[in-house]
């Protein structure tokens, strides 16, 4: 569970690194009012998450690696950059887009009800 939360917050930190990506998500993000859920997603949407997910904790297992071993920071960025195409790619694969999906990992992080649905999904 915690690892999947990790692993969410390191997912959409790449890819809100793209600015197109991060602007995209900015403009589908509502504001929540105090106290008040306001995100609902299907249980389609929920389980492209998922399946997204588990696509996505690969590769970034795979890149972490290359990344911390970068012999250079330009490196390292490109290698960020290379992790978030293919991210992208993932999400866009299993049918959801860049808003979607950070809207549900942060809705994940936020809301238990939402957080309950996903983890509901995983078992």
């Amino acid at each position: 569970m915690k690892k999947l939360l990790t692993t969410m917050t390191i997912s959409v930190a790449m890819l809100a690194g793209a600015p197109a990506i991060a602007q995209q998500a900015q403009s589908y993000q509502e504001p929540a009012q105090a106290g008040q859920q306001t995100t609902q997603f299907t249980d389609a949407e929920l389980q492209q998450f998922v399946n997204a997910q588990n696509n996505i904790n690969e590769i970034r297992d795979d890149f972490m690696a290359k990344i911390e071993s970068a012999d250079s920071p330009e490196k390292a960025q490109e290698l960020q950059m290379e992790a978030n195409d293919e991210m992208v790619t993932v999400i866009e694969e299993v049918g959801l887009d860049i808003p979607t999906y950070n809207a549900i990992a942060t809705a994940y992080n936020s809301e238990p009800q939402v957080r309950n649905r996903i983890d509901e999904l995983m078992m």
